[in-house]
Order: structure tokens, then C-alpha cells, then sequence
């Protein structure tokens, strides 16, 4: 087996540069975090993260190897195209969305987590249901990223790629044991800089390849394949708009997300980074999208990988590494293919601490062990980022698509976590027993509606569904957005339907045993009292971290609706008196 040297080299520099920078931040974050504090600061960075340093690791949260492959990927599968690569303009116009509507109320309420708010309002309980959606979203994006960082490494050093998927993964995963949020968000820096420089030099060499077509010729005209733009048919216009709302909407409630939203140090600071991010990620995907139209333009016969092409090999979603490789000078294809394997390998860290951290606090730590010393979530959390990342790897080695497993990422927190975030942040009066109806009554839809990627046949046949090659059934219909939608009005009318019966006095209060209508102050309902009053949280974390980025003290940083819960809680008010 042919073992390139001066690959290994280049990766070998890399990823030593990235660690470098790791090691620097851990460093950082312990020397700047007192010892009550070590898994905030862990979490959420301490809620100093500025603008620069901010905007570069919001922005590397989606450019990752998915990301960057997957878009080269689309672009260059004859019968998709351009036209299908919708991840750059649904993941802008989700960050977008996000810092219009939902960075400012979360950000300014002082959460934690995304799944904080979740368990103020429905209780521990309906907290840990929606840990599994979010926790399989994350699980599915690091797969995506390790499955991509395999088979460039697999391109470079020409080793199996399940072997250079499980070496990526133990490298990513004993990365990110290296120290939280600040080693993430600075090797992030590090990160962009090395995709930017790396692909963007490639480009060039790329294209100037005797073997390359002009890409603007093969953009319209049927040269070695189906023209690169690619096109839609009408039969598939539903399809197309599915996916494309389940990138844009499904793209918001991320933990990865709302966890640079959280670190930020003010309110106004969390939209601006997304607003900035909305615009990295567009640009991050031109020399993506270029790679994929060389790629679709390229007569493989005339270059070193021969015949048969990468699509008939059915290595289409290694496109990208191939391209670097068997187009650029050797000296230009390492230097790419190095700066990409360091960069997404940066990117994995995002999605295995986010899973850990909703762990650890919002499982471990405010459903069983409210009392847990910081040393013990700290630990926690550790244990679980080494569980998490062999789960993402074995599903990194059983996934056929780079892009196929992005848009499973996508599918759980689409359906069952962005209706509920609607309810949770801007619908009053939902509860409980609307969560749990919405919730089960997506997830009915979304399984019965079959899944080819999973080979999972439906049990409902929707109007348009047809029978693939592979004796596979396919939805046309946008069955995925109508479970959402179905979600997110189940909660609405389930909720005041049981609110109209518990305070008219139809159904007893005894019958209210999820404590969500009548017994609202109970102990069971993980209100904002805990979240704020506990040891779980110090009070500090609502206050100005850096006075010169907020606004007023009052509009930015200060949970309010959590201050008027324990100025009305007599428990609470009795704990104080005494």
C-alpha cells in the first residue's frame, strides 16, 4: 500500500499547530476560572467571548469537513448540482433567523444550555426527552465530520478509511479532553485561517489542470456528466423546499448554536455574531462549490486516478480530497489537504462538547444530583466526551454519504426541537402535556414517513412516493416539515386544552400529575427558582461579565422573569429568611 510521506508531514504540522493552540486556551481557561466556576468556564467560556474571537468560532460551528465536503459533494454528483447544494444558503439564512429571534431572548434570560429553558417550563422530565433529539442532532453532525476528516486522510496517506475514521476520532476526541469552550473557540480561529488559505490555493492549480474543462462551459453543457448547475425538476420542487426549510429552521436549535450565543458577552453581541457567521459560512462555501465543478469537469482518464470515475467508484463523497490530490502540484495538494484535516478535525471538539455539556448539567446535574461539587460535573463531562465520541464514530463508519448524514442531523431537531423552542421562548401558556403530545406526534410522523438513508420503509405513503433503484421508497411530499408543523400545534392546543380543564374545574387537580397547570410552583417542575437560586448556577452569571459590551444591566444580562419567580416563591423567601 503506497504510503505518502510528505502527507503524513503535512498533517503531522497541522494538527500539531492546532493542538498547540488547544493547549494555549485550556491553559488560559484555568488560569482565568476560579475553582467554583471550572465547568462554566467550560460550558460557556466564562461570558467573555468577544466579538473576533466570537465570530470566527460561531461561524467554524457549521464550516467543518461536512460542511466543506458535502457542499463539494452536491456540486459534483450528476442528477443534484448546485442547485441541491442548499447548505450554505439554508445554514446562513438559519443564522440569520437565529440572531434576529432567538439569540437576544436567550442570551439576556442567562442560560446555560439550550435545553435551560425546556426544564424551567416543563420540568425535569420533558427535559430529558428533549435531550435525546438534541443529543442525536450532535452525535450525527460529528459523524458527518469525522467521516469527512477518514476519507481525506484516507486520500493523503492512502489508508482504509475506517481505519483513518477511528484515528481521526480518538484524535478529536482526546482533543476536546483538553479544556472546553475557550480551546474550541480559539483553535476555531486557527481553523478558518487553514481552510481559507488551504482551498483557496488549491483552487487555481485546480483549475489551470490539463484535464479540467472550463467549469463555465460544464456549468451548462453535458460534457463528461450532467451539467454542474444541476437543475430541478417539478416532481421534486417539494422535495427541494423540505430540505430546504429543514436546513433553515432545523439549522437554530443547535447546542453548538446557543453555546456562542451563551458565551457572548452581551445580548447584542450574541446577534451580531450570528449575523457575521450568516456571512463566513457563504464565503467559506465558494471554494467548495468551485472544487465540486472541477471535479464534475475533470476526464479523470487523463489524470493519475484513472479510470473508472470517482462517482462510478462511489467515492463521490470524497470528491474534494481527490481533487486536491490528483489535480494540484504535490507540494499544493498536501498544503490543502493538511489545512483541511487540522481544520475539521478543530470542528468535531464543537458537537462532542456540546452533547457533554447538556449531559452533564442539564441531565446529570439538574435531574439527579443538584448538589454535585464543580469537580464532579467537570469529570462528568470528560467520561461522556469519550462516550459520545465513539458513538459518533461508529456512525461515521455506517453512514454511505457525507451529506446524507448532515441532513439526518438535521431531521430530529427540525421536527421535535425547533416547535418546541417556538413555544418555549414566544407562545405563553404552553405546558408540559402540550410538549409531551407535540413531541410524540412528530416523531410518529417522522418515523412512519421512512427514511432511505437508514434503508427504514415507511409505513405512510404520501401523494408523490416512488420506488428508487434500489427498491428503496421515496417521499416527495414535504412530510418533514408537516411533522413540524403538526409538533408545534399538537403543543399549542393540547396546552389549553388541559389549562381549560384543570382551571374550569373539569378535571380535578389530582389528575394534574405532571404538576404543569395546577401545581405550578411544585418541586418537580424544574422552574427558573432552581435554575437561578441553586449552587447549580452562581448569580454571577446574570450579571455583567464585561460592562464595556452590554447595554443596560437590566435589558442584557439580568433574568428577570427568574428574579420575579423567587421574589414570589415562599419557599424560596423562607430559605432566605433564614
Amino acid at each position: 500500500m503506497a504510503f505518502h510521506v510528505e502527507g503524513l508531514v503535512a498533517i503531522v504540522v497541522f494538527y500539531l499547530a492546532i493542538l498547540a493552540v488547544g493547549i494555549w486556551a485550556a491553559w488560559k481557561t484555568k488560569n482565568t476560572s476560579s475553582e467554583g466556576d471550572r465547568s462554566e468556564a467550560i460550558i460557556v467560556g466564562g461570558r467573555d467571548i468577544g466579538l473576533l474571537v466570537g465570530g470566527f468560532t460561531m461561524t467554524a460551528t457549521w464550516v467543518g469537513g461536512g460542511y466543506i465536503n458535502g457542499t463539494a459533494e452536491a456540486v459534483y454528483v450528476p442528477g443534484y448540482g448546485l442547485a441541491w447544494a442548499q447548505a450554505p444558503i439554508g445554514y446562513s439564512l438559519s443564522l440569520i433567523l437565529g440572531g434576529l429571534f432567538f439569540a437576544k431572548p436567550m442570551r439576556s434570560r442567562g442560560y446555560v444550555t439550550m435545553l435551560d429553558p425546556f426544564q424551567q417550563l416543563y420540568g425535569k422530565r420533558m427535559g430529558g426527552l428533549l435531550f435525546i433529539p438534541a443529543l442525536m442532532g450532535e452525535m450525527f453532525w460529528a459523524a458527518a465530520i469525522f467521516s469527512a476528516l477518514g476519507a481525506t486522510i484516507s486520500v493523503i496517506i492512502d489508508i482504509n478509511v475506517n481505519i483513518s475514521v477511528i484515528i481521526s476520532a480518538l484524535i478529536a476526541t482526546m482533543y476536546t479532553l483538553v479544556g472546553g469552550l475557550y480551546s474550541v473557540a480559539y483553535t476555531d480561529v486557527v481553523q478558518l485561517f487553514c481552510i481559507f488559505l488551504g482551498l483557496w490555493i488549491s483552487v487555481p492549480f485546480a483549475m489551470s489542470h490539463p484535464a479540467v474543462t472550463d467549469i463555465g462551459l460544464t456549468a451548462v453543457h453535458q460534457v463528461y456528466q450532467a451539467p454542474w448547475l444541476g437543475s430541478i425538476n417539478s416532481l421534486d420542487i417539494y422535495t427541494w423546499l423540505d430540505n430546504f426549510f429543514l436546513l433553515t429552521l432545523g439549522g437554530i436549535p443547535w447546542q453548538a448554536y446557543f453555546q456562542r450565543v451563551l458565551s457572548s458577552s452581551s445580548a447584542t453581541y450574541a446577534q451580531v455574531l450570528s449575523f457575521l457567521a450568516a456571512f463566513g459560512c457563504l464565503v467559506m462555501a465558494i471554494p467548495a462549490v468551485l472544487i465540486g465543478a472541477i471535479g464534475a469537469s475533470t476526464a479523470w482518464n487523463q489524470t493519475d486516478y484513472g479510470v473508472p470515475d470517482p462517482k462510478s467508484k462511489k467515492e463521490a463523497d470524497m470528491i474534494l480530497p481527490i481533487v486536491l490530490q490528483y489535480l494540484c502540484p504535490v507540494y499544493i495538494s498536501f498544503f490543502g489537504l493538511g489545512a483541511v484535516s487540522a481544520a475539521v478535525m478543530s470542528s468535531a471538539d464543537s458537537s462532542i462538547l456540546s452533547a457533554s455539556s447538556m449531559f452533564a448539567r442539564n441531565i446529570y446535574q439538574l435531574s439527579f444530583r443538584q448538589n454535585a461539587s464543580d469537580r464532579e460535573i467537570v469529570w462528568v463531562m470528560r467520561i461522556t466526551v469519550l462516550l459520545f465520541g465513539a458513538s459518533a464514530t461508529a456512525m461515521a463508519l455506517l453512514a454511505s454519504s457525507v451529506y446524507g448524514l448532515w441532513y439526518l442531523s438535521s431531521d430530529l431537531v427540525y421536527i421535535i426541537i425547533f416547535p418546541q423552542l417556538l413555544c418555549v421562548l414566544f407562545i405563553k401558556g404552553t405546558n408540559t402535556y402540550g410538549a409531551i403530545a407535540g413531541y410524540l406526534f412528530g416523531l410518529v410522523l417522522r418515523i412512519t414517513g421512512g427514511e432511505p438513508y437508514l434503508y427504514l420503509q415507511p409505513l405512510i405513503y404520501y401523494p408523490g412516493w416512488y420506488q428508487d433503484d434500489n427498491n428503496i421508497y421515496v417521499q416527495r411530499f414535504p412530510f418533514k416539515t408537516l411533522a413540524m408543523l403538526t409538533s408545534f400545534l399538537t403543543n399549542v392546543m393540547v396546552s389549553y386544552l388541559a389549562k381549560y380543564l384543570f382551571e374550569s374545574g373539569t378535571l380535578p387537580p389530582k389528575l394534574d400529575f405532571l404538576d404543569a397547570v395546577v401545581a405550578r410552583y411544585s418541586r418537580e417542575h424544574m422552574d427558573k427558582a432552581t435554575l437561578v437560586k441553586s449552587d447549580n448556577i452562581v448569580l454571577n452569571e446574570l450579571a455583567p461579565v464585561n460592562p464595556r459590551h452590554s447595554l443596560t444591566l437590566s435589558s442584557t444580562f439580568t433574568n428577570k422573569e427568574a428574579f420575579n419567580y423567587v421574589d414570589s416563591s415562599p419557599e424560596l423567601s423562607n430559605t432566605e429568611d433564614n
